[in-house]
């Protein structure tokens, strides 16, 4: 770093929280980029503060903020487009009011201009380049600069731990942006390897007959998506082009099965705008030019999405229904995560060449012992769909994978079924049959 750009912006967390005042608006962290040292020494103002709206999505590592019962003098509220594990805690555990926003994540860039609005931003960055430019990391490309054109004050929070993404849009800021500047060297925020039951290997192996060689790849986080990731392992010559980078991503360009030659689009390069993974991928990552970090209004336009061949969009449901209509991300009136991007890639593969809209889940679940359906006639009051029946293509549970987008609504209904648990196949097939459906 050349001395006139960095003199007298080094300091501690403790100083830069101190930019903070009473009724501040302050981002913190999407995913993998979250400046956690700087969240705790906000809350370490706690006292000094009020009316703080902390904005962030998809936290998953604990922090004091969020996992410590807010008492009377609360100046902290979370605002979200995204919840993650953390938001979650915060709110339903220790009395942290939220507010959610709902939109496409290919939109974020409207969130952060006029919802989010932050007044201050801490940013978790790579230590700076021999240019005095920092890298937003393994999440932070995809929204960063957004957020950064009206803040009133900007603080980097450079860890040592945060891989440098090489190649991207809008991937590197410099360090004049900063108003100050906090040294870290903590690990980046893992994220627990799901482990692959039954289930969900008879999901990826049904799915695996609809994904042919060459195919550009998008998977979503959980264990069946990374039972497919894994499944992938059969295929060659594949692309990557996903809001989201992962475990099984990395293996498949580790082992070669991805080479992205294919893709038509962004040839040679696994394009993604956040991630979420094990540090061995952050290291993966780091200098590593054969990723390109895209921003969510890029990654995830659903007419770039479509510009990739034979593009394979594959995600996850809580809850599917007669019609086809998908339950993704919320369940009654309780919002579990976001519609994220799934109808981007859910419309954008249509639209590619040879390209498939895939929603996978297992049919059913225990709860207190007893097995529950998700496949189900209707959903609970105050579900919101996150892809209504029009947009959705193939459904894939343990027992089969079919194209919905050829069948009348009858024909629908009896698939669906067909898609059910057998032990409520039966109880599906009558309530069907009682409100007109067969």
């Amino acid at each position: 770093m050349r001395e006139e750009v960095y003199k007298g912006k080094i300091t501690t967390a403790q100083e830069a929280a101190r930019l903070v005042k009473p009724g501040d608006r302050v981002y913190v962290g999407t995913a993998s980029s979250f400046a956690y040292e700087l969240l705790d020494a906000l809350w370490d103002r706690r006292a000094e503060l009020e009316d703080v709206a902390i904005l962030c999505s998809m936290s998953v590592r604990p922090s004091r903020m969020f996992s410590t019962d807010h008492d009377e003098h609360n100046p902290f509220h979370v605002e979200t487009f995204f919840l993650g594990a953390q938001e979650r805690l915060a709110h339903r555990k220790h009395g942290m009011p939220l507010e959610f926003t709902c939109f496409h994540l290919s939109q974020v860039d409207i969130w952060c201009r006029h919802v989010g609005k932050p007044d201050v931003c801490f940013f978790q960055v790579s230590r700076p380049d021999e240019n005095d430019m920092v890298s937003c990391g393994p999440s932070g490309g995809s929204m960063f600069t957004y957020l950064a054109e009206n803040a009133r004050n900007i603080v980097f929070e450079c860890n040592a731990q945060v891989p440098y993404i090489v190649n991207g849009e809008k991937h590197l800021l410099p360090l004049s942006m900063a108003d100050a500047l906090v040294f870290a060297d903590y690990p980046v925020s893992p994220l627990a390897k799901d482990e692959v039951d039954e289930i969900s290997q008879r999901i990826s192996d049904l799915v695996m007959e609809e994904v042919p060689d060459g195919s550009t790849i998008q998977l979503g986080l959980g264990k069946i998506s990374t039972a497919i990731g894994y499944g992938l392992l059969k295929k060659n010559d594949l692309g990557i082009f996903s809001e989201l980078f992962s475990e099984p991503m990395m293996e498949l360009m580790k082992n070669g099965n991805v080479t992205n030659r294919e893709k038509g689009f962004m040839d040679g390069l696994s394009v993604f705008a956040f991630s979420l993974g094990s540090n061995e991928m952050y290291d993966f990552m780091d200098h590593n030019p054969d990723l390109y970090s895209g921003t969510f209004p890029f990654v995830n336009d659903p007419r770039n999405i479509a510009k990739n061949r034979q593009m394979m969009s594959i995600n996850t449901a809580m809850s599917v229904d007669l019609f086809g209509q998908v339950a993704a991300d919320s369940m009654g009136w309780s919002q579990q995560s976001a519609v994220g991007g799934q109808i981007d890639f859910v419309k954008g593969a249509q639209w590619s060449r040879g390209g498939k809209s895939i929603i996978a889940l297992a049919s059913s679940f225990e709860k207190d012992g007893q097995r529950q359906s998700k496949i189900c006639l209707n959903f609970p009051a105050g579900t919101a769909v996150t892809t209504p029946r029009s947009e959705v293509q193939y459904i894939a549970t343990e027992y089969g994978c079919i194209n919905l987008k050829k069948l009348n609504m009858s024909d629908r209904v009896r698939a669906m079924i067909s898609l059910a648990h057998p032990d409520f196949r039966e109880q599906l097939r009558d309530e069907a049959k009682s409100h007109g459906l067969l």
